[in-house]
């Protein structure tokens, strides 16, 4: 394979470790994104750190610019940056749980794609994959906020995939179910881990949408509920 180079966000996260050293290992240059980074975390010279915050589209240009700067393209952005929060109805969720929800898992998506798409289709083509939740198409209680936020997420990946099937972009959201990341085994310690969902599946899933093989998938919500179907 050439070399191709993917950005991905939330990079140093319990996911996002998974998906790092994957395209790595089937060799990528890759950029990892997330506050606090830094190149020691990913022992391998093709790893460049990006110690940002998704805040803002200045923020998200910006770090696709030094991207293009050091590595010189964009071939894949690996979106994974997200948060959850739960526990109340809807009649109950504040204002501010409400927008922090869809700050964190539309608004940097948001800013991103705004960042990376204009490159892509100055290059000819890219690969954007997105994750969302199972949430996102069966919602259960007390998730209100962030179950409409995943699924305001992948609206915003299948429109992203008709306004650029043009240009040869190819846009997908991954809908996983619990993961057995560290912070979830943190969260709920009592869980039956049999249920969850392995973060490498993931991370296979999004290196093969990537690759040759995912060029003909577009605007798919793929779900991956693991044993909790």
């Amino acid at each position: 394979m050439a070399e191709k180079v993917a950005l991905v966000t939330g990079a140093s996260g319990g996911l996002g470790t998974h998906v790092t050293k994957a395209l790595l290992d089937a060799g990528y240059s890759v950029a990892g994104l997330a506050p606090g980074i830094r190149a020691s975390d990913f022992a391998n010279p093709r790893f460049r750190a990006l110690p940002v915050t998704i805040d803002s589209l200045d923020a998200a240009k910006k770090a696709a610019e030094t991207v293009i700067a050091q590595l010189g393209r964009i071939d894949v952005l690996a979106h994974l940056v997200g948060g959850f929060a739960g526990g109340q109805t809807v009649a109950e969720t504040d204002d501010g749980t409400f927008q922090r929800m869809f700050d964190m898992n539309v608004g940097s998506a948001f800013h991103m794609l705004r960042g990376v798409i204009p490159h892509m289709r100055a290059a000819g083509g890219g690969r954007i994959i997105a994750i969302g939740s199972r949430a996102a198409e069966d919602p259960g209680p007390g998730v209100g906020a962030y179950s409409a936020s995943k699924a305001a997420l992948v609206s915003l990946v299948r429109t992203v995939a008709r306004e650029n099937k043009d240009a040869g972009i190819t846009a997908n959201v991954i809908l996983p179910g619990t993961m057995d990341t560290p912070g979830n085994r943190q969260a709920m310690p009592g869980a039956d881990r049999s249920q969850w969902v392995e973060p490498g599946s993931v991370a296979s899933l999004i290196v093969w949408l990537a690759g040759d093989g995912g060029k003909d998938v577009t605007g798919a919500a793929i779900p991956v509920y693991g044993g909790g179907l």
